[in-house]
């Protein structure tokens, strides 16, 4: 089933809608909190909503970090993404993740890192990532058994050339229970 899907920048009149299906969406997490967080930052933060028929039918960020020891270097960090409950399964996700891998692109990000469900975001491209470090640790044994290498990431137009440091991120990301299950 084919739907008529509108991809742009979050402006304010759409924080209304997200901050409903957020909670929705992921009734065991206040993501809410930090997309308002992230919102509020100064620069560095590609904020996409998704229209279906003019509805928002779901939203993604994606942070522009630093990565250290490699000055001038830019990562994105995909998250939160959700989507309408009711208007899952039918690619708003997959639209919302490639259009913002393109867009870091634009903006010169290398690589795209994200702490997901392995089995969602592989479909992506995203595999476990050891040599890009969390800014907090996140153990193995830490995660439940499907989520084993949940931290992951995937090079920007082939890309591998950044393949170590640690991801320098904003305030909002700066809090260790972002970083846990």
């Amino acid at each position: 089933m084919t739907i008529d899907l509108d991809i742009r920048e979050t402006t304010a009149a759409d924080m209304p809608a997200i901050a409903d299906f957020y909670p929705r969406a992921f009734p065991d997490e206040d993501l809410v909190a930090l997309v308002r967080e992230l919102l509020r930052e100064p620069g560095g933060v590609l904020s996409l909503t998704a229209l279906v028929m003019g509805e928002v039918a779901g939203h993604v960020i994606f942070t522009i970090c630093g990565l250290d020891p490699h000055p001038g270097a830019k990562v994105a960090l995909l998250g939160p993404l959700a989507v309408v409950p009711e208007y899952h399964r039918r690619g708003i996700g997959t639209a919302l993740i490639r259009d913002g891998i393109e867009r870091c692109g634009a903006v010169g990000a290398v690589s795209v890192l994200v702490l997901g469900d392995p089995g969602y975001y592989g479909r992506f491209g995203f595999k476990a990532e050891d040599g890009i470090k969390p800014p907090y640790h996140v153990a193995d044994e830490q995660l439940p058994p499907e989520w084993r290498g949940a931290w992951q990431s995937m090079p920007i137009d082939g890309d591998d050339t950044l393949r170590t440091g640690t991801v320098m991120v904003p305030t909002p990301w700066q809090h260790r229970n972002m970083w846990l299950p």
